[in-house]
């Protein structure tokens, strides 16, 4: 069983958030469904900023559009965030140690970082 418990895509009904916890390491049909809810949030935030970009530019759009702009961005951004709390917490813990000075190591590895 996974011990650390992946935070979902989605809120619950009642706007709370959803975790789930899964013996197969990730590979379970919600598990699967919640990669693909990922996907499409990170992906229709990329084309939302596309649009802000040219909405920008347009000294013809009105306040109400750019209203509605700033409350799509932020509707991304906390689906962005969400993705990205949810993917770090499924990092591999790393160890934390104190910087090496020794010149002579491989200068491709950093201590503290996973190897």
């Amino acid at each position: 069983m996974s011990t650390r418990p992946r935070l979902l895509p989605w809120p619950s009904a009642a706007g709370k958030r959803c975790y789930l916890v899964t013996d197969d390491d990730g590979n379970s049909r919600l598990a699967r469904l919640a990669d693909e809810m990922e996907a499409v949030q990170l992906k229709a935030g990329a084309e939302l900023l596309g649009h802000a970009g040219e909405m920008i530019g347009d000294h013809k759009v009105g306040a109400g559009e750019l209203r509605f702009l700033v409350k799509c961005l932020s509707e991304a951004l906390r689906d962005a965030l969400r993705v990205a709390e949810s993917r770090g917490g499924r990092l591999p813990a790393c160890a934390d140690s104190e910087p090496d000075d020794d010149p002579d190591d491989d200068p491709k590895l950093e201590k503290g970082a996973c190897e």
